[in-house]
C-alpha cells in the first residue's frame, strides 16, 4: 500500500449552507404582522377597560339611593283655582363661631399656607396674597361676619 503524500491543496471549499426553506420564510412573514395586530388589539382593549366612566344620570349603578323625604301638601283653594304649594324644608341655623375660635382657625390656615411649596411665580404670588389677608384678619380687633 502506497501512502499518498499530503498535498497543500485540500480541495474545494465546503458548499454554503442552504437558504431557509420557502415554507419557513412564508410562515414568518405571515405570523409577524398577525402577532403585531393581535398585540395592539389586546393593548387597546386593556387600556379602554381600565378607564371606567362614571354612570350617566339615567343609568342604574346597582346601589340603592335613599329616597328623598316625601312632602305632602294639601291643596290650597283660592276661589276657583287649586294651587299646590310646596313646603320648603327648614334650614338649620348654626350658632356663630366665637371670635377667638375664628382667630385660632385663621392662624392654623396661615401655618398651612406657609408649608405650601409653590411651583411657579403666579402660585407663589397668590399664596402670598392669601397669607397677607390672613395676617390682616388676625390683627384686626373685630372680625367681620360673613
Amino acid at each position: 500500500m502506497a501512502v499518498k503524500p499530503a498535498s497543500s491543496n485540500p480541495g474545494p471549499p465546503p458548499p454554503p449552507p442552504p437558504p431557509p426553506a420557502a415554507a419557513k420564510r412564508g410562515l414568518l412573514y405571515r405570523s409577524v404582522p398577525f402577532l403585531l395586530a393581535a398585540n395592539f388589539a389586546v393593548g387597546a382593549y386593556v387600556l379602554l377597560r381600565t378607564n371606567k366612566k362614571p354612570p350617566e344620570k339615567g343609568e342604574e349603578t346597582g346601589k340603592e339611593v335613599p329616597d328623598a323625604p316625601v312632602v305632602t301638601t294639601e291643596p290650597v283653594t283660592t276661589g276657583e283655582r287649586t294651587v299646590d304649594a310646596p313646603v320648603p324644608s327648614p334650614t338649620k341655623v348654626l350658632p356663630p363661631i366665637a371670635e377667638q375660635e375664628q382667630r385660632e382657625l385663621f392662624k392654623w390656615i396661615l401655618e398651612e399656607k406657609r408649608k405650601l411649596k409653590p411651583s411657579n411665580r403666579d402660585e407663589k404670588k397668590k399664596i402670598d396674597e392669601e397669607k397677607a389677608l390672613l395676617k390682616q384678619l388676625i390683627r384686626t380687633k373685630t372680625i367681620p361676619s360673613i
